[in-house]
Order: structure tokens, then sequence, then C-alpha cells
């Protein structure tokens, strides 16, 4: 009987296994179907992690400046990051990955394009739930201190509302933001031009105290930091001194003969005060009432220093680094300063794309692991480093910026063939993406003719002529997708150029003749010729080229273009299928070309200026658009423009999107726009030409800070945000718009 009653249920597992893989069969091949599926080759490994009702990063890696790194003194792998404008971070160790804690700070006081600038970020000693951030980008408008008593989960706002600089110059120096490791009611804010500010209530109310002096309007108060063992707390003014109070704050005096120009001030355990600067000394102790020089030999006096770390069991110990440039050297000392070695690094690199060079560019911050002297994170302009051995003759450091994503995006395109998604960032280029959850092999790049912009390039390690810093704006010809045409260039020698490519991004040649002192803002292409496109510049006269920038003429019948780089607006477009029309916004009027962008002129007047605002015709339909004007509402025209109509429940359209329709719909596409129906905040989606909408992503709120927004031509309801700072999302909607 037992055998018997053995084999029925092996024969009943039997056919559950069988109906389980014929089930899994089916879902597999309706995932993979035309209509449900991205291309497998540009697909992630596992085709259903891309089917989401949740906003998801796209992978890229770091990308941006890495300004903070703060282990715990108490608590083993407990370390927080803070960027300079893309928020700040804890570290999971089970996940190995960072996890972003800023996205959850409260809806109310949520100003992200302006928060994820972070000035400061401060840990409790004595409470390892604690964390407190000062946040605030730029010096036009105030900044404020949050605390949090869950490692980040929520926040609470304090009442202190100044100007803070988190992306401003010298964003990579001390911390301003401490808490006292015998108090925990006890933090001190210096801030760069509003003095000193005191909490007593444990950082939610804050008072300005009057006997620090500040020397300095634009950098102000460097660096705070509390004696470990005493009531002693030292602040740095930058281009003044380092002071010391023994009263909370409230008074100080100035350590005559130090260094004036302090980037970093820390505190050992036996009290001695060590600082680097950015002017000689570099490198400084002070200790028994005097300042002593100890920075390294050999190095020349205009050599600034800025990274600092004490280990907090080993007073002996320090670390520093040289800042302000690139391929910054680090000392190591094991005796006060009194003698350094300098640290070769070897690199084991997880972040393909990320030149050798860029290692330890522009050093922010580096520090001690608490609990093992060897172990030392590094933070630099573009990652996050980690060695487990900072005493070997050689130093091998790895990226650890797994969960960071931190880039600026300028623009996106989700043509209908071939790449899934191109990107053109701030900084970084802009990268061809073949997987939305793995690190791109490169940047886009091109290949060098000669010296076409006469600078940097990466190509793999090495630098080589012709490096697009910024990538402005990319766009394709309809018909003939795999030819592109990207604008772009250098901020920091203003060279700006052009490129085509001709195989969907993956080469790149730059055009024959490149007009002189132009910076190319937006691009708009013929549908049906790849070689005839129209490119508006910065502050001047858009131009036309019909032979892929041989040869350019001036468009006549439009004013001159709006400055750049920083605008995201995208005020010109190609018609979907008439290659000779083109159309442009600018200032409540519609412009329109029937002659291939030589001549423009005005065909409506008087539509709300849209500061900021967004153009876009549709794929296959002739004299079709969509025009967001931000708090002007949205407007559509099927005409080419000779009339317009306002979509009255669409109240606010910051940006707007033309997507790939479902198999089976009754319209040729999908719009999507990011804004307010009927006063209601969200994404929304249409499939009948904007009669009826749909809320796409009720459960899950919009990325902070969308700049831009694009919808696949390849993946019917997938669509991409980009953002100041955040980088790259992407959301696949498993529901069709009704």
């Amino acid at each position: 009987m037992n055998a018997i009653k053995s084999i029925k249920i092996w024969f009943l597992r039997s056919w559950y296994l069988v109906l389980v893989a014929l089930a899994i069969a089916v879902f597999s091949q309706w995932l993979l179907s035309p209509s449900s599926k991205i291309d497998p080759s540009l697909s992630p490994s596992n085709p259903s992690a891309l089917i989401t009702d949740t906003w998801q990063s796209v992978t890229i890696g770091g990308g941006g400046y890495i300004t903070g790194i703060y282990p715990h003194p108490q608590e083993p792998n407990l370390i927080y990051a803070r960027t300079d404008n893309g928020g700040c971070y804890r570290w999971h160790s089970r996940q190995q990955q960072w996890l972003p804690i800023t996205d959850s700070l409260p809806a109310t006081s949520w100003d992200y394009d302006h928060y994820g600038g972070s000035e400061a970020l401060a840990l409790d000693p004595q409470n390892s739930d604690l964390v407190y951030i000062a946040v605030g980008k730029y010096r036009d408008r105030p900044g404020t201190i949050f605390k949090s008593e869950d490692r980040g989960q929520t926040w609470q706002q304090s009442n202190l509302k100044i100007p803070m600089g988190g992306d401003e110059e010298k964003r990579w120096g001390g911390e301003r933001l401490a808490v006292s490791p015998y108090d925990s009611q006890l933090l001190l804010f210096g801030s760069r031009q509003n003095g000193l500010w005191r909490s007593l209530d444990g950082g939610l109310t804050w008072t300005q105290m009057t006997g620090l002096p500040i020397a300095d309007n634009v950098y102000g108060v460097m660096a705070i930091a509390f004696a470990p063992r005493s009531t002693a707390i030292y602040a740095s003014v930058y281009d003044d001194g380092v002071y010391r109070s023994t009263d909370g704050g409230t008074s100080w005096q100035k350590l005559k003969h130090g260094p004036a120009r302090v980037m970093q001030l820390q505190v050992a355990e036996d009290g001695v005060v060590y600082t680097t600067s950015d002017e000689s000394p570099q490198v400084s102790r002070y200790g028994a009432g005097q300042w002593q020089d100890i920075t390294p030999r050999g190095l020349l006096v205009h050599d600034t220093f800025n990274g600092l770390s004490l280990h907090p069991q080993q007073s002996d110990t320090l670390i520093v680094s040289e800042g302000e440039k690139g391929g910054a050297k680090i000392y190591y000392s094991s005796d006060r300063g009194a003698s350094w070695s300098l640290k070769t690094a070897r690199l084991d690199k997880t972040l393909p794309w990320l030149a050798s060079e860029f290692f330890n560019d522009h050093n922010s911050a580096i520090a001690f692991d608490p609990q093992d002297p060897r172990q030392v994170w590094l933070t630099d302009w573009f990652s996050i480093w980690h060695t487990d051995d900072i005493t070997a003759s050689q130093v091998t450091w790895t990226n650890r910026i797994e969960g960071i994503e931190q880039t600026v995006l300028l623009t996106l395109a989700a043509p209908p063939e071939g790449a899934l998604l191109l990107s053109g960032l701030a900084d970084q280029e802009g990268f061809y993406h073949r997987d939305l959850h793995n690190y791109p092999a490169t940047r886009l790049g091109f290949e060098p003719q000669g010296n076409y912009l006469g600078n940097l390039k990466l190509d793999g390690d090495r630098y080589l002529d012709n490096f697009f810093q910024d990538t402005f704006h990319i766009a394709y010809c309809q018909n003939h997708p795999l030819n592109l045409v990207r604008v772009g260039g250098q901020r920091w020698r203003d060279t700006y150029a052009g490129v085509t490519s001709s195989d969907g991004g993956i080469t790149w040649q730059p055009w024959a003749n490149i007009p002189q002192d132009q910076l190319f803002l937006r691009v708009a292409v013929d549908p049906n010729r790849p070689q005839h496109f129209v490119v508006t510049t910065s502050e001047d006269l858009p131009l036309v080229t019909f032979d892929g920038g041989s040869t350019w003429q001036e468009v006549a019948g439009l004013p001159r273009g709006e400055a750049g780089p920083w605008n995201w607006n995208q005020p010109i477009a190609a018609d979907g299928v008439n290659g000779d029309r083109f159309y442009y916004f600018s200032q409540g009027k519609i412009y329109r070309s029937d002659d291939g962008g030589k001549t423009f002129r005005a065909i409506a007047r008087g539509l709300p200026k849209g500061d900021n605002h967004i153009l876009t015709t549709v794929p296959g339909k002739e004299g079709e658009f969509w025009l967001a004007l931000d708090r002007g509402g949205l407007y559509h025209s099927s005409d080419s423009g000779s009339s317009l109509e306002q979509i009255d429940e669409i109240t606010e359209a910051h940006l707007v999107a033309v997507g790939k329709t479902f198999d089976g719909a009754a319209h040729d596409s999908i719009i999507y726009v990011y804004g307010k129906l009927n006063g209601q905040s969200g994404l929304w989606v249409s499939a009948d030409v904007g009669r009826h909408w749909q809320q796409v992503n009720r459960n899950s709120p919009m990325p902070k800070t969308t700049k831009v927004l694009v919808a696949s031509q390849q993946q019917p309801g997938l669509i991409f945000a980009g953002t100041d700072g955040r980088g790259i999302y992407y959301y696949l909607s498993q529901k069709r718009p009704s």
C-alpha cells in the first residue's frame, strides 16, 4: 500500500510540475511577444524584471560628486554618504549597495531641485539611529536641516532657513554640522554667510551664535569638530583661522599662528587637532598650545590638501590627500605626521565606463573604518572607493558605488530601432543603454578625426582628443532611426560641436564644418532625410543644414534662441511625416517652416509665454503636435498649427511625451503628460488624443526633480524620466490605457 501511495504521489507531483512548466512557458511567450516585451537583445537577463508598477533606476553607477563619507563610530557597517546634487545615501551591508535616504523627505517640505544638494551630514556618536542633514544646493534661496530618528526612513524639518551651498565652491571641504559626543541635544552648524548656529533640542530648533566671527561670506565656517574626551569644540573660519570654545559654542578664542584657509579639521582621541589647507602649510597639527607644520615633504607651495581622517582608536594614525586636482596623492602616517608614506594605487574597477584616470579626481572625503584601521573609504568627483588594507605597499581600491545614481540628465531618446535608450548627461557625456539593469560598458564617445575639439575624450583608460563633457540633445530620423544627431561640448573650455551616427549611436562622426563660437542646444531632424536637420543655438539664430553639417545657413524669421546650457526646454520639432515642415515655439508664439527650415513665420500668437516649454510632434502623423507650457497648460494641433485646442483638464503641463501604442489601439499614439489634471499632480496618459486621461503612477509618485520625459517607441507603456541629479528612472505600466 505504501508503495502504491508513493507512486500516486509521484504521479500527481509530476503532473503538477508539468502544468507549472506549461504555465511558465505560456507566460514567457506572452512576455516575449512583440506587443508586450522589449527586444531580448536589449533587455535584462530576467525579462520579467522590467514589468513593474514602480519607478526603477536605470543603472549607470555614480557619476557625480560624492562630497562626504561617514562611518558610524560605534556600529560596524553603518555608513552614510552625501552628494552635491543627488541627495544622501546609507550603505546596506547585506545587500552590498547604497540606499537613497533623501528621496523620503516629506512632501510638504520637499524641494528636491534645491534640497538635492547636501551641505553637511552628521551622526550622533551615542545613538546610531540618529542622522542629520543640512541641505540646500545654492545660496540664492534658503536651505534647511532635517533630522531622522530611523536612519533616514522618515524626516523632521527644523526651523532653520538660511542660504546653503551644497553644489557650490568648496563643497568638498570639512564638516559644518556636528553632534556633541557627550550631549545628543547639542548640535552646531557653521553656515557660509550667516555665521554659527546652535541647537539645544536635538536639531529641531536653532539659534544664531554671535561669538564666532565670519571673515568670508562665500565659504564662512568650513568645519566644526568636538573633542572626543573634553568639552572643547573647534571651528575653522575660512581665510581667518581656527577657533576654540569651551562653553558649548557661546564664546570662541582664536588659536594664533595657525593656518588660515583650513579645509578639514579633526580632533584625535588624545586632544591633538589636525587640519588640511588649500595653502601652505598644507597639513598642520596643534597640541600643547602650538602649531606644527607636518606637510609631507617634496610638495610645491601651491599644492592643496583636503581629505583628512584620524583613526578613532589609534591617535598616531592618520591619512591625508591632496584636493582640487586630478590624480590627487594620498599619504599615510602612523606617527602623528612625523613621517609619511605615499600610497600608490591599484584599481579594481566595478564600473566599466569609468576611466582609471578619474580615480581620486578632486578627492573630497577620506575616512578610516572605526573598527579596522586598515580599511579606508574614499570619495571623489565620480565614485566611492574602498580598500581593505591602506597599509599595503600598493593599495587596492574597489568601486563601491552600487545603488548610487547621481547623474544630471539633459536629454533622452528612445528610438523605434536600435538602443532601447540613449542618454545625454552633464559631465558624463551620455550612454548607449542596451540593458536597463547593468552598468554601460562605455560612454557614447565618438571616433576622433584630427584635433576636432582639441580636448579630452575617454576611450577605455586612455585620454584622447575629442570628448563631450555634456550632451545637450540627441535626435533621430523618424523613418531611418539608426541615423542620429547629437550636440554638446565642454563647458570648462567653452567649446561646442556636433556629431552624427548612422548605426544607432554605437559610433559617431563629427560634422564636417562646425560653425564657430556657437553653443548648440537642440536638434530637429527631417523624418525622411537624415542629412537634413535644424539646430538651435544659445542666444543666436538657429542654423539649418541639408548635407549633414558640411554647409550651414542661418534660419530666417525666428528670434534668437534661449541661453544655455542650463535649460531643459524643447522649442523645436520636425513634422512626423513632412520633411519640409518644422515647428518652433518662443514667447507665446508658434512658428512654422514649410521650406525645410530655411524660413519660419508665426502661425499662432497670444499663447502663455511658457518659460518652461516642450514641443513634440507625433511619429507618422503629418501636422500633429503637442505643446506643454508648464503652468500655461497643454495644447494640441492636428493641422500643422492652423488651429490649436487647449486641453482644459490639464491645468499644468510640465512635460509631454508621445509613446508607442498597444496592438489593436484605436489611435496611433499614446500621450503622456507630467503635470496636473484638474489640479491633481501626477503622470497622466491618454490613448484617445486627449479626450480622456488616466493616472499612470497612482501608487508610485514621479521621481523628484524630473526634467526630461520620453516614451519608448519600441515597448508600449515604457516611460523614461531623466532627473536633475538622481539619474534616470523607468516605469513600465502593465495596464493599457482605456
